[in-house]
């Protein structure tokens, strides 16, 4: 294969990556590359991300996921129910640990289910639901969203109060969703075979521990780095094969945006254009800014110009929905997404815009009531 293949293959196969790359180096010819472009990234997000990519491949390998999508179906028997769980079970874990690793935790046992009960038309759907419950499930707590942890300790803001100026915005998402997921049609769901499941125990043990470590890096009670460093030894030593399923492109398409709304916060047009919106309306210009840089740059970058943290807190939550790089935990479904139904890619921004407007909207109208 020549260098011409492989690029186009490339390109192909890393569609999200590859556009990133293109619209990053277009805005490099304005910002060009200097001192500052080392502090675009949020290296805890990174390392953070390259671990639970590690652990989930290896949680994978053990067949836990496809036994607990078993347990699912004979549980909860109809597909709307199990939708249901799939959708919610998102929402509440993104109370506990960040959005991007609530994805990267449910989404593979979200296809399992769907892919062995022959319900794959369902998954660009839920998938994109349970985006929505990532992205939003955690913004009543402080350390739900990295935006929330940064605005949190930025202004000072006392937990009740916190907790209190994005209260009705969570509980009309948690509606919304509700309503959404109950369109599908309530039918009893059937495993498309039903041979024995092995369970790996050693393995199981051994992820379950380094999950566990990881969740407490994200809360903070372990170092990111001490994590990282138990996680590389203990799959070099007993499971090194794994590292070659982590998505390093995910990684590196994280990376690209990094950059790209870093360049986007430095280019004095769209700099001065967001700070003039933001003296008149620090909620628009919130929404706005998400929708060019994305939540966390925008909640960094707007809190340097003005002391309305309630309106930039919730701007900075419900702006996360919108165009797919509102978020960059959006980027983690596609991806994934990609992974098993290449060729809807169009059919699923299309849903993933429509639900997303929608769902602005309605919260729009909440806040503002």
């Amino acid at each position: 294969m020549n260098t011409k293949e492989k690029i186009i293959n490339f390109i192909k196969n890393e569609i999200v990556l590859s556009i990133a790359i293109i619209f990053t180096i277009i805005t490099c010819f304005f910002v060009p590359i200097d001192e500052e472009y080392i502090n675009y990234f949020d290296y805890n997000t990174l390392i953070c991300l390259f671990c639970m990519l590690a652990v989930v491949a290896g949680l994978k390998s053990t067949n836990i996921f496809e036994l607990i999508s078993r347990k699912m179906i004979g549980l909860f028997h109809t597909r709307r129910s199990v939708i249901y769980v799939l959708v919610f079970g998102t929402f509440f874990f993104d109370m506990i640990v960040a959005n991007d690793m609530s994805l990267i935790t449910f989404l593979p046992l979200t296809y399992i289910v769907l892919h062995s009960t022959k319900n794959d038309k369902y998954l660009a759907f839920t998938f994109i639901m349970q985006t929505i419950a990532a992205n939003m499930g955690g913004m009543i707590t402080p350390y739900g969203n990295p935006q929330n942890l940064y605005l949190y300790s930025y202004y000072n803001i006392g937990t009740t109060e916190f907790f209190s100026i994005l209260l009705i915005q969570s509980v009309t998402v948690a509606l919304l969703l509700y309503i959404c997921c109950a369109f599908i049609n309530n039918e009893p769901l059937k495993l498309r075979k039903n041979s024995k499941i092995i369970v790996s125990k050693r393995e199981l043990y051994i992820y379950s521990i380094l999950f566990v470590l990881v969740i407490l890096s994200i809360f903070r009670v372990i170092s990111y780095f001490i994590t990282s460093a138990i996680v590389i030894l203990t799959i070099l030593i007993f499971d090194k094969k794994r590292f070659k399923q982590v998505d390093y492109a995910l990684i590196a398409t994280f990376c690209v945006f990094f950059i790209f709304s870093g360049n986007i916060s430095r280019i004095t047009i769209i700099k001065e254009f967001i700070s003039k919106i933001v003296v008149k309306n620090t909620l628009l210009a919130g929404i706005l800014s998400c929708q060019f840089i994305s939540n966390v740059p925008t909640a960094i970058f707007l809190s340097k110009f003005t002391t309305n943290y309630r309106e930039l807190l919730i701007s900075v939550n419900i702006g996360s929905l919108g165009i797919l790089i509102s978020s960059l935990a959006s980027l983690i479904t596609l991806k994934e997404f990609l992974k098993h139904q290449p060729k809807k890619i169009w059919k699923y921004l299309g849903m993933f815009t429509l639900f997303n407007t929608i769902f602005l909207v309605v919260l729009l109208l909440v806040t503002n009531l």
